[in-house]
């Protein structure tokens, strides 16, 4: 497959699917930041006590407040905490709303996908405990892809995982990836994509 930003736009040119904001509930916006060479920007958060996201691979992000749209809430949260200024960066697009299923209130995620030429010098605050990039073409090619168990209300669940040097992908944020990867080959997302790989979950 040719990549290219050109691709990318327009992969990313259709209205994402939302989801309703649920009772009690809040919402957060997260920036997926693309170098114009195709490497994806993520991090991994610090361990923080009583963070249910401690040490997770993700995008920069965090909740919206009352006075902004969830677009600028990106923005902002990519400047607090990575010390990336998008503010001239080109948006290619949005990607569906994810919501969270936690103890905590849920949350319904925004995500936005950003290019930039090349990555300044990057100031990753106290929550970051570092940062990465990897490239889309190696998510593309399913590098690294593979199965993972993980606890879920009282029992044992199949996850997707992608595992890469200094971390591993999976949860919502890979679930967010998968959505760009589906729209630019169509292989399917989460568990389904693995099955297109030969991957299938184990038998319980």
């Amino acid at each position: 497959m040719q990549l290219s930003l050109d691709r990318l736009r327009a992969a990313l040119a259709r209205e994402p699917q939302t989801i309703p904001l649920p009772g009690g509930g809040g919402r957060a916006a997260v920036a997926a930041v693309l170098t114009h060479g195709l490497d994806l920007v993520l991090l991994r958060r610090a361990d923080r006590l009583g963070d249910p996201w401690s040490g997770h691979v993700s995008f920069p992000g965090g909740r919206v407040e009352l006075d902004e749209t969830p677009l600028q809430a990106a923005v902002r949260e990519t400047r607090e905490e990575i010390g990336l200024d998008l503010e001239g960066a080109e948006l290619l697009g949005p990607l569906d709303h994810l919501r969270t299923m936690g103890p905590l209130p849920p949350l319904v995620i925004h995500p936005y996908v950003f290019a930039v030429p090349d990555l300044p010098p990057l100031q990753p605050n106290e929550e970051v405990a570092s940062v990465h990039t990897l490239r889309l073409r190696v998510l593309l090619e399913g590098r690294g892809r593979g199965l993972m168990r993980h606890p879920w209300r009282e029992q044992e669940l199949t996850f997707p995982k992608v595992d890469f040097e200094g971390g591993r992908l999976w949860g919502l944020t890979l679930h967010m990836v998968d959505d760009l990867l589906h729209r630019l080959d169509g292989e399917g997302r989460g568990l389904e994509r693995n099955r297109q790989r030969g991957q299938v979950p184990w038998e319980r």
